[in-house]
């Protein structure tokens, strides 16, 4: 793990990314102690889906769910009925 003070880390930032993509971590310090660190981040599955795949498969997830189930009465009626 790298550490440099905070002015360091300004005027280098470039070079401490790319220590950062090749695995590296690096402290930030300011008057000797630890302020930040920067690692390197992570995709997750999701990171490359389009906001519109999000949605797709939110909504396909809600009709999964929804399957079977009644309200046994009139949308109106339930929207009134939960007014009161």
């Amino acid at each position: 793990m790298k550490t440099v003070p905070v002015y360091e880390a300004k005027t280098k930032l470039s070079e401490l990314l790319v220590a950062v993509e090749h695995g590296e971590q690096v402290t930030i310090t300011r008057r000797g102690r630890p302020i930040a660190r920067i690692i390197a981040a992570t995709e997750t599955p999701e990171s490359g889906q389009t906001q519109r795949q999000r949605v797709l498969g939110t909504f396909a997830r809600l009709r999964e769910l929804r399957k079977g189930i009644r309200l046994g009465m009139d949308v109106r009626d339930a929207i009134d009925e939960g007014r009161d």
